[in-house]
């Protein structure tokens, strides 16, 4: 790289986004890490050592528009234009319900975080990244949103990330010749505080897929779901 490149990584106050934030600034990238608890995203900068030099912590809730576009005012003001955008952040209710016996409430409540504030997100950086026709844009979804194993697991997160999945698809389309790629990534079954103690996969092995994505070359893919670098079906 020139310089380094800006990322901004939403849900980065642990976890795979705060796993995502370390490995890109080992990488050589200016990272804002970013969530809706500003406190916590400052300790969680803060836990990153020496790479925290080129991180700042912003305060931005998916699902307040304004906090959106004063986080992107901030972060431009002080590193300028945003390359990268992890949608990490993300919310999982009802996990074992009947998909009828979940509330319309909590439905709406999920998609307003896993659908609704990735769009509003997008809204506000991806424009810019067009308009300088170099961007990546990763969506973290999973497994449970692939409609070729679809499953009565987490029925309104299942759903959302399905939706995700769509909306990862037109992003592509439409931006796919102003140099901006948007991918979808599965991490797996991570041992995070969603994913539990009992999962599988670290969460090292979680975000290698997605730093993956966030670092392509220009002739790198788009429009794609992968999962450990390899293009899975939707």
């Amino acid at each position: 790289m020139p310089d380094r490149r800006v990322a901004v990584i939403t849900g980065a106050n642990r976890g795979m986004g705060l796993e995502t934030a370390r490995q890109l600034l080992a990488g050589g990238y200016r990272v804002a890490l970013s969530g809706r608890d500003a406190h916590a995203v400052e300790r969680a900068r803060r836990s990153l050592g020496d790479l925290a030099e080129h991180a700042i912590s912003q305060r931005l809730d998916v699902t307040d528009p304004a906090s959106i576009v004063e986080a992107h005012r901030l972060i431009q003001g002080r590193w300028g234009p945003v390359d990268v955008l992890v949608n990490n952040a993300a919310i999982l209710l009802g996990e074992n319900d009947d998909v009828l016996s979940i509330a319309a409430d909590s439905f709406r409540e999920t998609f307003e975080t896993n659908v609704f504030g990735v769009i509003e997100t997008c809204r506000v950086f991806v424009p810019g990244m067009a308009a300088r026709r170099y961007g990546r844009v990763v969506n973290v979804s999973s497994g449970a949103g692939q409609l070729s194993s679809m499953s009565t697991y987490a029925p309104a997160y299942s759903m959302s990330k399905t939706a995700l999945n769509a909306l990862t698809r037109i992003l592509a389309e439409r931006y796919r010749r102003d140099g901006v790629l948007v991918n979808a990534v599965d991490p797996g079954w991570v041992r995070t505080d969603m994913g539990g103690s009992s999962a599988p996969r670290s969460v090292e092995q979680g975000v290698e897929t997605i730093v993956w994505l966030a670092t392509l070359p220009d002739d790198g893919p788009t429009g794609g779901f992968f999962h450990d670098r390899r293009a899975i079906a939707w």
